[in-house]
């Protein structure tokens, strides 16, 4: 391991959540010292390997103004970043470029490179000069642009941000669906007084079970030192959601969509975590390019049980060490089930696609939990007890049935 002073280069964490306990589970699986910013109460604090930052109070990973202060100040002669949400990438990819990359490394591609990932409008018009299959955009910058959106030659339309990070933020999704020209407006006028960015994307036919993910890792070298590829079963909350259950595939089974992945990725001289998410037309069996996340994602720990740990490909690449190639014989046909969704998931979903619930329960008893393990058990009892408490609450406050034949 590389070391300094006879001391190991930490890894500093910048996530939160699902995701921050994942980039923090990974780099303790091989054995990286890794200190995390997220704020007081977050997932990642019941974990019994968090570390916060030194300080007081600690810094929490909040990217504003003083971002730079507080990291200047911590008391570590060397560490990688290792950003796990967007604005933190971005701000990543700065302190590559400035004099602070001295102490303060990381393994991240230009931000010029990042925006074209990141931002929706300008990673449809880059798509658009490719020959990588995707879904068609439109770009609404003002109202006059509604009328480019051709509804009698798509099959459904969505609205989507252009930051998605912001509006999943405030309102706890990823899109919201439009029936027609005049509720694409309304919506539009709705979402753009507040502020929005907003894309208009047509809807690729299937179900949640077509939906694929490419994961891994370009080093600085632009060779390919990780892929692990999985497919979602089921989502919760429906249509715009997150994977509820998903399992590990071979490569093999999504070899024309790595090469159209390898060949933009090359194109945009892309280094560090990656995350691309496809989806199998229904109409004619090509894998349409959706999104590509520039950070580890919420399944990232899942890859690094399977075989294919990126986080430590980024600290070893931040480091300027050879980086460790992951097999791509990693575990394939493995489940990780993020279980409070996918109960909800396959208790409330009707019609064509319905999983049975002893069949549920079999595919769990086998599978990887998502955020519950044995060795570390703080993280996933405290959601559960979340969970509960939410409940409990919802019942209470709930206001009585009105008596039949009783008023006031």
């Amino acid at each position: 391991m590389h070391s300094i002073h006879g001391k190991s280069t930490p890894a500093i964490v910048l996530g939160r959540g699902y995701t921050g306990l994942g980039a923090m589970r990974s780099l303790e699986q091989a054995r990286i010292p890794t200190w995390v910013a997220c704020p007081a109460g977050d997932l990642a604090t019941r974990s019994r390997i968090y570390r916060a930052l030194p300080g007081t109070p600690p810094w929490d990973g909040t990217i504003d103004a003083r971002a730079r202060e507080r990291l200047q100040a911590l008391p570590f002669e060397q560490a990688v970043l290792i950003p796990c949400a967007d604005d933190a990438a971005l701000w990543a990819a700065d302190i590559a470029g400035s004099e602070q990359s001295s102490r303060f490394r990381t393994s991240s591609s230009s931000r010029t490179t990042l925006e074209i990932l990141q931002d929706k409008d300008r990673f449809a018009a880059y798509l658009a000069g490719t020959n990588v299959p995707h879904p068609r955009t439109f770009v609404i910058a003002d109202r006059g642009d509604i009328a480019a959106v051709d509804f009698s030659r798509l099959d459904r339309v969505f609205l989507k941000p252009v930051d998605s990070q912001r509006y999943n933020r405030e309102f706890g999704g990823k899109g919201i669906w439009v029936n027609g020209r005049v509720e694409l407006e309304a919506q539009w006028s709705r979402l753009d007084a507040l502020g929005f960015q907003m894309v208009a994307q047509e809807y690729v036919p299937g179900g949640a079970d077509d939906h694929y993910f490419i994961d891994g890792f370009r080093d600085r070298e632009g060779e390919l030192a990780g892929i692990f590829c999985r497919r979602r079963l089921r989502i919760h909350p429906p249509d715009f959601g997150n994977s509820s259950y998903c399992i590990s595939i071979g490569p093999g089974e999504l070899s024309s969509a790595i090469d159209n992945l390898a060949t933009l990725l090359a194109r945009l001289s892309y280094r560090g975590i990656f995350s691309a998410e496809f989806k199998r037309d229904a109409r004619d069996g090509r894998f349409k390019l959706l999104e590509v996340n520039t950070r580890a994602w919420w399944y990232v720990e899942f890859a690094a049980r399977c075989g294919v740990n990126v986080c430590r490909m980024a600290w070893e690449d931040a480091n300027a060490l050879p980086v460790g190639r992951a097999s791509m014989r990693y575990r394939v046909g493995a489940g990780c089930v993020n279980l409070h969704g996918d109960i909800q998931s396959v208790l409330l979903h009707r019609g064509p696609g319905k999983t049975p619930l002893p069949k549920a329960i079999g595919q769990w008893a086998r599978a990887y939990f998502h955020v519950f393990r044995l060795r570390d058990p703080w993280p996933g009892l405290s959601l559960l007890w979340e969970g509960i408490r939410q409940r409990v609450l919802r019942a209470v406050s709930r206001p009585a049935p009105v008596q039949p034949g009783k008023v006031g």
